[in-house]
């Protein structure tokens, strides 16, 4: 009788939702935690014509009633879009076509994670009472950190790693959303989230050996990602908006969840009674090239009070479900290592197998100069997670500010205060130009016109470049940035981290999908 009550309330108060990528392990959450919201009265979602989610489509339908509108079809389908986003004050896009999905199938990503974001865009920006755009990003348009800058944050430049689809195409998306003209927009860059398939999936592909030991992880689970964004809602529903209206923020897990690549391994091989050492060779590993970072600007989590759940906490839920869990202990760990992990080194998306075939830029992308003969084993392999002062630099002990990176002008000033001389230092630090000779001080949305090193001419919002990370759009994401770092320090701050100063590499995909590199020898 309560639950009918609560419902009654909803359907005569509440605000209507389109949701996408509702079948995906954030979307499932914040489906179930919005409908479980007072503030909101149905939820318009769309789901993709395969057979698992006519299953799936059942059972929501059977728990919810009609406070779910459920729609079949794609994303890339415009009409479609502009159908889901019909009567709504919120629409939520989580739909997104993710790694290993995206490094074996490009046009498959570009379609969901760029033209399934235009769509979506568009759809709202033709609504007659436009709807708050919420858009889910990734950390991994950060491109690769290690720990001599494991920290980040909004406005840190946006180079996604060389071959990684997905943060190319989600760097694209994101940048239409910002300079849409949109009413409402805000882009949440999503860290890397802890979800119950998470062990399951990471042994079916040869992507788990994309992951370097020292990569600085900062994990956020499925369940608190879906409660943020019923947090969200309900202050849409509130009339609460403008706190979080036309910015980029980072969906962060907070100083406890943050470890490392190799701990990650360490608590998932717990489960079933193993360590890294027992079960992994770092020749299987590549050393960059990742996507990944710990936070200083939790923003969200100011707002909003979401981040509850710890990896600590997420690894016993798993060990008490898990069906491997103790293996171990009835199995010899050289046996395991030799019927799970090893047969994943014959995985296309393996880098052992990027050897054999002589994918030798593809290696270098990952490994560097030593990449095709790597001979790295336990003995010799740098763990910082094992080093004195580790814990000082993941508890934020250190003076986090001194390690942060430089944006290229002061940014002691407000947003309110920004001016003309602002931009010009950006876009110098950058290593191209502000060609307008004016702006409103303070006004961070209407577009500048700006020029990079290479002549290219654009217009974009100052909030885009200065906060968004955001710069040419001809050359975001072109997987050349041993060249581009030689003229703009925004990028070689970071990318010299990892990158030797004389690389000279230039990675792509040939006509034939087949990964390519070429050397390069422009000089700043």
């Amino acid at each position: 009788m309560k639950l009918e009550n609560s419902n009654k309330r909803i359907n005569e108060h509440g605000i209507i939702i389109a949701m996408t990528g509702t079948s995906g392990n954030m979307g499932k959450e914040a489906l179930r935690q919005t409908l479980e919201s007072e503030s909101v009265k149905k939820v318009k979602i769309l789901l993709t014509e395969k057979p698992r989610n006519t299953v799936y489509a059942r059972k929501l339908k059977k728990k919810y009633g009609s406070r779910i509108e459920i729609m079949r079809g794609d994303i890339a389908e415009k009409k479609l879009c502009e159908k889901l986003t019909e009567g709504t004050e919120l629409v939520v896009n989580m739909a997104a076509v993710i790694p290993p999905k995206s490094d074996h199938n490009e046009e498959e990503s570009f379609a969901c994670n760029v033209k399934g974001a235009k769509n979506m865009t568009d759809a709202i920006k033709g609504m007659e009472k436009q709807a708050v755009f919420v858009h889910i990003s990734s950390v991994a348009v950060y491109g690769n950190r290690d720990m001599k800058h494991p920290y980040g944050r909004v406005g840190d430049p946006l180079i996604p790693s060389p071959y990684d689809n997905y943060a190319r195409h989600k760097c694209i998306a994101e940048r239409y959303v910002m300079e849409s003209g949109l009413e409402s927009w805000c882009i949440l860059r999503q860290t890397a989230m802890l979800h119950p398939n998470m062990l399951k999936n990471n042994i079916k592909d040869g992507l788990m050996f994309h992951t370097p030991f020292n990569a600085p992880l900062e994990w956020v689970s499925a369940r608190d990602s879906g409660y943020l964004i019923k947090k969200i809602a309900e202050a849409v529903a509130n009339g609460e908006t403008e706190k979080f209206a036309r910015r980029v923020f980072n969906i962060c897990g907070g100083s406890k969840n943050r470890i490392t690549g190799y701990e990650t391994f360490e608590e998932g091989f717990s489960i079933i009674g193993g360590t890294p050492e027992k079960y992994l060779e770092p020749s299987w590993h590549a050393t960059r090239n990742f996507h990944g970072m710990w936070f200083c600007d939790d923003e969200l989590e100011e707002m909003f009070g979401y981040e509850r759940d710890t990896t600590e906490k997420y690894w016993k839920e798993i060990k008490k479900r898990h069906p491997l869990y103790g293996l171990a202990k009835i199995i010899p760990a050289e046996v395991i290592k030799e019927i799970v992990f090893r047969p994943l080194l014959k995985d296309e998306n393996a880098p052992n197998e990027w050897r054999k075939r002589g994918l030798n830029g593809k290696v270098f992308a990952y490994f560097g100069k030593e990449g095709l003969e790597d001979k790295r084993n336990w003995e010799t392999e740098y763990i910082e997670a094992k080093q004195k002062g580790y814990g000082e630099k993941k508890d934020g002990l250190i003076n986090i500010k001194e390690t942060l990176l430089d944006h290229g002008y002061d940014e002691s000033k407000p947003m309110s205060e920004w001016d003309i001389e602002d931009m010009k230092k950006a876009a110098e630090f950058r290593g191209g130009k502000c060609l307008s000779e004016t702006m409103v001080k303070g006004d961070v949305y209407t577009k500048l016109e700006w020029e990079c090193h290479d002549g290219h001419r654009f217009r974009a919002t100052p909030y885009t470049v200065l906060k968004g990370g955001h710069w040419c759009e001809e050359c975001e994401g072109k997987w050349d940035y041993d060249r581009q770092a030689k003229f703009s320090p925004f990028i070689a701050q970071i990318w010299y981290d990892t990158h030797e100063k004389d690389e000279n590499m230039n990675y792509y995909y040939d006509e034939k999908g087949i990964p390519q590199c070429e050397e390069t020898r422009e000089v700043a």
